[in-house]
């Protein structure tokens, strides 16, 4: 028994060793098989790759079927905090995983999609799973930012098209540029596609997938980036004591210390007798500063970044994708996006050759996100790509944001010219239906009224009416060669009271004439007003003389339409004849006997027991500025007419073009201009017998509103409030808004669909620039050189602007439109339309209208007390 252990313990050894060589011997022959058919295993492996990708990609084209799109559109004022977007960001990112449990990681992403196509400067979508929906559609921006469901979009081929991917190059741990949000950190992207044009079919589109970091391949990153940082270390410290030994190797051998050792007696030669050197320890690594923006979990994504841009112009989409790369440059800091790819020459190997290419398509048509593995950031380094564009983005403007304006279409209104980013010019227009009223402001000599005739020059040509009253008349001779063509002849029609040339020719005006088919009591009012309003009564100031003109002129308005009744219009009374009603007791019996039957019973008791009590003096306010008006020729022959030919009204509705020249700014010219302003508002407000739709567009140009509203403040104003109704649109030109009178000015203010300004001193822009935020502000505005302009616009219902947009000159514009050599013949033509007559031809039968009118009242009276007396019978 003693020996039996011994060979049971060398056989059990024997067995083991015989197991081991056996294995060795087996994984020998399958190591030796396996490197002679090596291809086997690898087949297999492909084929279980192959497999599990196509399984992978059914299943993640399944997935993003159930895909959402958002666009977001912020406002004018949209300014959102550091705070709100990167609570965005966070949205952004949980919203990623809101897909079914079997979804792939690369289905597992929002996309934010920055697209210019030429229908807007930069439009911001969001897509991703459609169990997001709900928590990407209510935003931190507040109501700031609309969001609506997106359509689809569908793009048509394009013949260029060029596409990039950009990845993270740089130190990988090291975050983006902390890029300020003044500027806005889009300025860079919109800059880049600023000079997009649609019409050359250029694209340019954007794509930010953004996924949560797997928690395993982040830590496998972890793991490679410490490990890497140790061999660095490891690396650093022997570069380190390598040249520590090289150093004292040195000293040591040189003659200096060989001299020193000497003098200090000290004997030793070979190895032993050299100084120790200790070489340097590597230093601890430590984890924050080797992982760097990887060390922490929280809000650090994974990002693809796609770009493609296209074109149907060869070389502009290559040309598209440059701008773009350094649009991102801008966001460069220790890290930086580059384009993935390398260059051989003047061939660049990327997204657009093969084999990258199938795969970026993959990803672009499907939305998937299969990023490179440099490509980690956290929300914070996405600030500027995580909003929409801000308050402080400059938007290009673009045909679709601004039409284009064209000669003869009469569905625009021409505003000016629009230099491009790229320099191209083109003439901008608003819609002339959403043009309801206009306001320019600026120097003398800036451009307002070279607008203003650019605009209703073309308005013109394209069929449309117009008024253009201007107090110094120096806008017709300028418009006049633009005008001269034949099928505007017959509608162009001068009112020039400035009495011009040794034989001026004036038309002529009643204002209380009722040959036109007037309303009385309207007629009454709006003289009266107008009377009220250049004078500056009132019923506190002066009721007595109101009280007086009021009378007066209903019974005159009576007995023109007495006149008118029977046939004799050319025996109407003019308002000069207010003096006689009032101090001709012979002429008023006629008068009051004429119309007695016209006139209201409280008419009528008024002229009979309150007009014989008042005294002499009590007429004299109300002649004094008759007797102005008399003792101008010109203004009396104008008004003296009894049939005048003036008819504003009617204008309207036939499209005339009437130039009005009212002569000046003193008193009398600004009773002349209350007297027509009224009678504007009169005959607009008479439009209300027409159904709206059959109301035919008209445009009142109002230069020098200063002179205007210093006669008629109120009636300017109410037409700024009440015109819109009745088609009627009014554009208003002023060197100070300042001096306008307040309900002017708030009126202007608070109804202009253009508020346009051009150079002038601070104080007088600053109320413009006010409206605007104060971008730009008063000093920038102030500076603009002569036809700049700066101009807030309303187009499809929302505000453009304030953009800067040059002036049109004339001669520039309307260069095909000129006739000068014509020019003679048109303003006949105008002057015949206007049936303007001689001065002193007009002086002489408004002098003998005063006896016409006596005459004709000694023959109606007969009349008049038996249609009285029948009337008192029945």
């Amino acid at each position: 028994m003693g020996s039996a252990a011994p060979y049971l313990s060398g056989q059990a050894a024997a067995s083991i060793f015989g197991e081991a060589l056996g294995l060795f011997t087996g994984l020998t022959h399958t190591a030796g098989w396996l490197i002679t058919h090596w291809w086997v295993p690898a087949t297999a492996t492909l084929i279980g790759w192959g497999v599990s990708e196509i399984v992978m990609r059914r299943l993640a084209r399944a997935a993003s079927a159930q895909r959402m799109a958002l666009e977001l559109l912020p406002s004018r004022h949209f300014d959102p905090s550091l705070e709100e977007i990167f609570r965005r960001g966070v949205q952004l990112a949980r919203a990623s995983t809101s897909m079914p449990w079997w979804a792939p990681r690369r289905s597992k992403t929002v996309q934010i999609r920055l697209r210019a196509d030429g229908t807007a400067p930069l439009r911001y979508r969001i897509e991703g799973p459609a169990g997001a929906q709900r928590l990407l559609s209510i935003t931190p921006f507040g109501p700031d930012v609309t969001v609506k469901k997106a359509s689809p979009l569908r793009d048509k081929p394009r013949k260029h098209a060029v596409r990039a991917e950009f990845v993270l190059r740089g130190k990988p741990t090291a975050p983006l540029r902390e890029v300020p949000l003044e500027p806005d950190p889009l300025q860079p992207l919109v800059d880049a596609v600023s000079d997009l044009r649609a019409e050359l079919g250029d694209l340019a589109e954007v794509r930010l997938d953004i996924q949560r970091a797997p928690k395993w391949v982040l830590r496998a990153r972890r793991v490679q980036l410490m490990a890497q940082a140790r061999r660095v270390e490891r690396r650093e410290a022997q570069r380190a004591a390598r040249w520590v030994r090289q150093d004292a190797s040195g000293i040591e051998d040189s003659l200096t210390w060989q001299l020193q050792q000497l003098v200090a007696g000290k004997q030793g030669g070979g190895v032993g007798g050299r100084r120790l050197v200790m070489p340097p320890v590597p230093r601890r690594v430590e984890a924050a500063e080797a992982l760097g923006k990887l060390a922490e979990d929280d809000h650090l994504v994974r990002v693809q970044l796609l770009v493609m841009c296209a074109s149907d112009t060869e070389g502009r989409a290559q040309a598209r994708l440059a701008q773009l790369q350094a649009a991102f440059d801008v966001f460069g800091g220790g890290a930086r996006w580059a384009m993935r790819g390398w260059r051989l020459g003047p061939w660049r190997f990327g997204a657009d050759r093969w084999p990258s290419r199938r795969g970026f398509e993959r990803r672009w048509k499907l939305g998937h996100c299969q990023p490179p593995r440099t490509n980690w950031v956290r929300l914070e380094e996405l600030t500027g790509l995580l909003k929409p564009p801000t308050v402080h983005c400059r938007l290009p403007l673009l045909a679709t944001d601004l039409p284009t304006f064209q000669h003869g279409n009469p569905d625009l209104l021409l505003q000016g010219i629009y230099r491009a980013p790229d320099g191209r010019r083109r003439l901008v227009a608003t819609h002339a239906r959403e043009t309801l009223f206009e306001v320019g402001v600026g120097k003398a000599g800036g451009g307002k009224t070279e607008r203003a005739l650019a605009q209703a020059i073309g308005w013109a040509h394209a069929g449309g009416g117009l008024m253009f009253l201007d107090p110094h008349r120096d806008s017709w001779p300028r418009a006049l060669p633009f005008l001269a063509h034949d099928h505007l002849a017959e509608r162009i029609a001068l009112i020039d009271l400035n009495a011009v040339g040794p034989t001026p020719q004036i038309s002529s005006w009643n204002p209380i004439g009722m040959h036109q088919g007037q309303v009385a009591h309207e007629v009454v009012e709006a003289v009266t007003d107008a009377y009220a309003s250049a004078l500056g009564w009132d019923d506190a100031s002066a009721p007595r003389a109101l009280t007086i003109l009021t009378a007066a002129v209903a019974v005159l308005v009576a007995v023109n339409e007495a006149v008118c009744w029977a046939g004799r219009p050319e025996d109407q009374a003019t308002v000069f004849h207010v003096r006689a009603l009032l101090t001709d007791a012979g002429f008023r019996k006629a008068v009051l006997a004429a119309v007695e039957g016209r006139l209201g019973e409280e008419t009528r008791s008024w002229w009979r027991t309150v007009f014989p009590t008042l005294p002499p003096d009590a007429f004299a306010v109300v002649l004094n500025p008759i007797a102005r008006l008399a003792a101008n020729p010109v203004t009396r022959a104008f008004l003296g007419q009894p049939v005048g030919v003036y008819n504003i009204r009617a204008a309207m509705d036939d499209r005339m073009i009437v130039w009005v020249c009212p002569g000046g700014n003193g008193p009398t010219d600004r009773l002349i201009t209350a007297l027509l302003a009224r009678d504007l508002l009169r005959a607009v407000r008479s439009r209300r017998d027409i159904p709206e739709a059959q109301r035919v567009p008209f445009r009142a140009y109002f230069d020098e509103l200063i002179t205007l509203t210093g006669a008629a403040p109120e009636t300017i104003a109410a037409m700024f409030e009440d015109f819109r109704k009745y088609r009627v649109h009014v554009h208003g030109m002023t060197q100070l808004l300042a001096r306008l009178p307040i309900a002017v000015r708030l009126s202007l203010v608070q109804n202009a669909s253009t508020l346009a300004t051009t150079a002038g001193s601070r104080s007088a822009i600053a109320p413009i620039t006010s409206e605007w935020g104060d971008n730009p502000s008063p000093d920038v505005v102030a500076a603009l050189d002569r036809f700049e302009h700066y101009m807030s616009l309303t187009v499809r219902g929302r505000r453009v602007g304030p953009v800067r947009i040059t002036g049109p000159h004339l001669d520039e514009v309307f260069a095909d439109h000129a006739r000068p050599h014509r020019t003679t013949a048109l303003e006949n033509a105008a002057r015949a339309n206007a049936e303007a007559a001689s001065l002193s031809q007009l002086t002489t039968r408004a002098t003998e209208q005063l006896s016409r009118v006596s005459t004709l009242l000694t023959q109606l009276t007969p009349t008049a007390a038996r249609a009285s007396k029948e009337n008192h019978y029945s």
